[in-house]
C-alpha cells in the first residue's frame, strides 16, 4: 500500500525498512527519488509526517523506535485511534484506510473521525491527490474498509470470472480482458453520473424478458449478493 500511495503521489520519499534487509524501501527511492534511511529513528527524526504502512502487530515496537514523530497517519488496519494515540504520545495522529488504486490516481481513503486538526485537514489534501477521500466515523470504518479495501481485488475476481465465461464461448481471451475491463470502467463512470443510482442503471440496461434480464435471474440464482454478504461476514468477523 505504501508503494501504490507513493507512485501515486510521484513525489521524492524518505522510506525505511528499517533494516530488514528486504531492499523495498531502496528500490522505491530508486524508483522516485528520495531516500531510503537506514532506521525508524532516523526517519523519524527528519520527516515531516510520518506514514506507517507495517504490519499492525508490530506497532509498539516500531513507535519505539519512533517517538521523534511530530505527526503519524497510520494506515494500519484494525489499529484504533486510541491505540496509535498511545504509542505516540506526544505527536499528532491520523487513521487513514486507503486502497490501491491510488496508484493510478482513483484510489478511495477512508479517514476516520473524530480527527486531530489541522493535520487531518493536510492529510485529506495530501491523498486527494491519489483519489477520493471519505471521513466516516471510526466506529464504521473497518466495515467501509471491507468495501473499498479489499474491493481491487474483489472487481479482479469477478473480473476473472467474467473473462473465463465469455472465453468458454469461444470469444479469444486479450479480446474477452478488454471488454470485460473497460465495461467495469465505463460502468462505474455511469454509476458516477447517474449519483449512484444502481437500480437506475440497471433498468436502462435491462429490458423485461430480454437478455440482460435473464443474465441477472442468473446471477442472482448463483448468489451474487449471498456471496458478497458472506465475504463481508467473513472479513469483518462476527457481528
Amino acid at each position: 500500500m505504501a508503494a501504490a500511495l507513493a507512485r501515486g503521489w510521484g513525489a521524492p520519499v524518505l522510506a525505511t525498512d528499517s533494516g530488514s534487509g528486504s531492499g523495498r524501501a531502496a528500490a522505491l527511492a530508486a524508483e522516485l527519488g528520495g531516500e531510503a534511511v537506514e532506521s525508524n529513528a532516523a526517519l523519524a527524526e527528519r520527516a515531516d509526517v510520518v506514514v506507517l504502512a507495517h504490519k499492525p502487530a508490530q506497532l509498539e515496537a516500531v513507535a519505539r523506535e519512533a517517538q521523534a514523530a511530530r505527526a503519524v497517519v497510520s494506515l494500519l488496519a484494525r489499529t484504533r485511534l486510541d491505540q496509535l494515540r498511545a504509542a505516540y504520545p506526544d505527536a499528532a495522529v491520523v487513521r487513514v484506510q486507503p486502497n490501491t488504486p491510488a496508484a493510478v490516481g482513483r484510489g478511495v481513503t477512508l479517514l476516520a473521525e473524530p480527527a486531530e486538526e489541522p493535520l487531518a485537514g493536510q492529510v485529506e489534501d495530501l491523498f486527494a491527490r491519489v483519489g477520493i477521500v471519505e471521513r466516516v466515523p471510526e466506529a464504521v470504518i473497518d466495515a467501509a474498509a471491507a468495501c473499498s479495501g479489499v474491493g481491487p481485488a474483489y472487481w479482479a475476481l469477478v473480473a476473472e470470472a467474467w473473462v473465463d465465461a465469455a472465453i468458454r464461448r469461444g470469444v479469444p481471451a486479450p479480446i474477452a480482458q478488454r471488454l470485460v475491463t473497460e465495461t467495469m470502467a465505463g460502468s462505474a463512470e455511469l454509476l458516477r453520473a447517474r449519483e449512484h443510482d444502481t437500480l437506475r442503471l440497471r433498468r436502462e440496461v435491462t429490458s423485461p424478458g430480454g437478455t440482460t434480464a435473464r443474465g441477472l435471474a442468473a446471477l442472482e440464482r448463483g448468489g451474487l449478493r449471498a456471496a458478497f454478504a458472506s465475504a463481508m461476514d467473513d472479513v469483518l468477523g462476527p457481528a
